[in-house]
């Protein structure tokens, strides 16, 4: 039997302004609220996972690490604990500008495993660098190759989707090529960079199998392809002390 909800909600502006914010290591902004279940350690280990290169970008804003966010309107709401009845509602982030700041609320009881949750939080920090920042020429020149040279699949339904719309032929009334579509071309790069750099933040957070980012809607891509990619972002953003990068990978037949 559902036992009634007794949590009651609260802006994301009251909770922003009721928490004292944290400047981890790495110079990112932060903070909990409610019963996240998430321990110092933990959530200490997951926030410095983000390179300290990436910080400046993102001094503008702030994770706020809460049990339940719901969108309302307008208006975001959050949840100091978890309920069944309340997640129904809930979804994974909500972006809020509260002045100068933009902060980021992340629904930290929506996934139970600690996988899910890192990398909604890291997919965040991706794009946000990205919205500031835009994508590294060199990075968007070696996927453009690896695009045109057919690699197989894409690390997002976004990127696949974008990606293949760039290199789609179109042509004109008389049959003539038209120039590719450049703001796909651009959709994709920003999609593609994005994935990247979350999945090696994710590398650096914890040990994971590649496969478990797997989805039904588009073939993985090829992982000589994605260790291509991840290098020249770890070339762009090294490891913070602590912190390794390694890829590995499993031979045929080995358990």
């Amino acid at each position: 039997m559902s036992i009634p909800v007794q949590n009651a909600l609260t802006t994301a502006e009251k909770v922003a302004a009721s928490v004292a914010v944290a400047t981890a290591s790495n110079g990112l902004h932060y903070a909990t609220w409610g019963e996240t279940r998430l321990g110092h350690a933990e959530m200490e280990r997951l926030v410095t996972a983000v390179p300290a290169g990436l910080a400046p970008a993102l001094d503008k804003r702030c994770y706020y690490f809460v049990p339940l966010v719901m969108a309302e309107g307008e208006a975001t709401e959050v949840a100091s604990a978890f309920s069944v009845e309340l997640s129904d509602r809930a979804i994974c982030h909500r972006n809020v500008t509260m002045g100068a700041v933009e902060g980021v609320f992340l629904s930290t009881r929506l996934v139970e495993d600690r996988f899910g949750l890192s990398f909604e939080f890291l997919i965040n920090v991706a794009h946000n660098f990205v919205d500031t920042v835009g994508v590294p020429a060199s990075f968007a020149d070696m996927i453009w190759s690896q695009a045109q040279a057919g690699v197989k699949g894409e690390t997002s339904q976004d990127a696949w989707e974008t990606r293949r719309r760039a290199l789609d032929p179109i042509l004109n009334s008389q049959g003539e090529p038209m120039p590719t579509d450049e703001r796909a071309r651009k959709v994709f790069e920003e999609s593609a960079f994005s994935d990247s750099l979350a999945i090696y933040m994710l590398s650096l957070a914890m040990d994971f199998d590649y496969h478990d980012l797997r989805e039904r809607e588009y073939p993985l891509l090829a992982a000589p392809a994605l260790a291509e990619r991840l290098r020249a972002v770890a070339a762009l953003f090294p490891p913070n002390p602590g912190y390794d990068f390694q890829i590995l990978y499993r031979r045929k037949g080995q358990s």
